[in-house]
């Protein structure tokens, strides 16, 4: 019997694919096995030793730890004994490396660092992790290159590294664990809802009120699994809150700033749509499209050249805070709004008048 492996197929690197943990994180399957007719009862980390290449029994026992072993869909310990028919699943929270990380000296906006973590300002376009048709020229080959020097780091541990993600296309903070300590400090923070996320946004329309709080399940949608879409409560996907403010009105755009209480996949730019305000030239949810204005050719022309001037969804990730893991003291990080958005941003203003 031989384990299931799983490549992921969206180019973003943003799939939450089966077998979620019941704590809420976004995890992705590496390793499916089914365990034959016949199976005895055995305990389930001497049974991914048998089944898992070049795994120790003490790697399985901390990943059990972590919740990253699932029975069933449930996490379980590593004293659960498997039984016939139990599907076994190993996820993690990063995607599986198909290859070895190549380390890429691709330049980094570091903002901060020491021994035990480093925040950087990732630019748009850059993805984060390797997976099916980006195998390298992403943030973890050039964090790879940044640590080449450090004898204690290993781009391939999911223990260590990036500790959230953000989509391809969205500028902004991400903070990188450099120890498992830090990375499970971090995670907890992350799960907690402790952590202090602000992204800004320009949105189609004004949202009206012009502050409030979207609440709505995010899961993968069934007509397009390449989009994310809004469920009732209790039907499908996952808890999210999103707290969003109008900080400026542009004619027929608005700058807004969202807080994230929980951090789901494409959760921002989902949940702005779901209120009828998408994302500014978001192509994958519509926001690529005329949404509000008129309908003269001048207009058409000015709304193209912001397009053409900020080629991306307009979402930029500005500040980021958390507790030390090793030093207990409150961080806090902001980073300005990149030049593509303020260009557009600026064009807006001089049709506001």
């Amino acid at each position: 019997m031989d384990a299931i492996e799983y490549d992921l197929d969206d180019n973003e690197i943003d799939n939450d694919l089966a077998g979620m943990p019941d704590d809420g994180r976004e995890l992705f399957e590496h390793y499916r096995i089914v365990a034959d007719k016949g199976q005895e009862l055995l305990r389930i980390d001497k049974f991914l030793v048998a089944h898992l290449p070049n795994v120790s029994r003490n790697r399985i026992q901390q990943a059990a730890e972590a919740s990253c072993i699932l029975v069933n869909g449930k996490a379980v310990k590593s004293n659960y004994r498997v039984k016939p028919g139990d599907c076994v699943s190993v996820v993690m929270d990063r995607p599986r490396y198909e290859n070895e990380v190549v380390a890429e000296d691709i330049p980094l906006d570091i903002v901060y660092e020491d021994d035990t973590l480093l925040v950087v300002n990732k630019p748009a376009g850059l993805v984060v992790h390797p997976g099916h048709g980006n195998y390298n020229g992403t943030l973890v080959n050039a964090l790879a290159w940044h640590m080449k020097d450090n004898p204690d780091y290993d781009v391939s541990d999911p223990r260590m590294g990036l500790v959230h993600r953000i989509d391809k296309d969205t500028s902004g903070l991400l903070v990188v664990a450099k120890t498992p300590e830090a990375k499970t400090h971090l995670g907890k923070q992350f799960f907690n809802k402790t952590t202090k996320r602000e992204y800004v946004a320009v949105v189609w329309g004004i949202p009206e009120p012009r502050a409030g709080r979207i609440e709505g399940n995010i899961g993968r949608s069934i007509k397009d699994r390449l989009q994310m879409a809004v469920f009732p409560d209790g039907d499908q996907g996952k808890h999210a809150v999103t707290h969003y403010e109008v900080i400026e009105q542009l004619r027929y755009v608005s700058i807004v700033k969202c807080v994230l209480e929980t951090g789901r996949t494409h959760q921002i730019r989902v949940h702005m749509k779901h209120i009828g305000h998408p994302l500014f030239n978001d192509a994958r949810y519509g926001g690529d499209q005329i949404l509000r204005g008129t309908t003269s050719a001048h207009y058409r022309q000015f709304v193209n050249n912001c397009f053409q001037i900020c080629s991306r969804q307009a979402l930029h990730a500005r500040t980021l805070g958390f507790v030390h893991p090793a030093t207990g003291e409150e961080m806090f990080f902001s980073c300005p709004v990149p030049p593509d958005m303020t260009a557009m941003i600026e064009r807006w203003r001089v049709l506001n008048g």
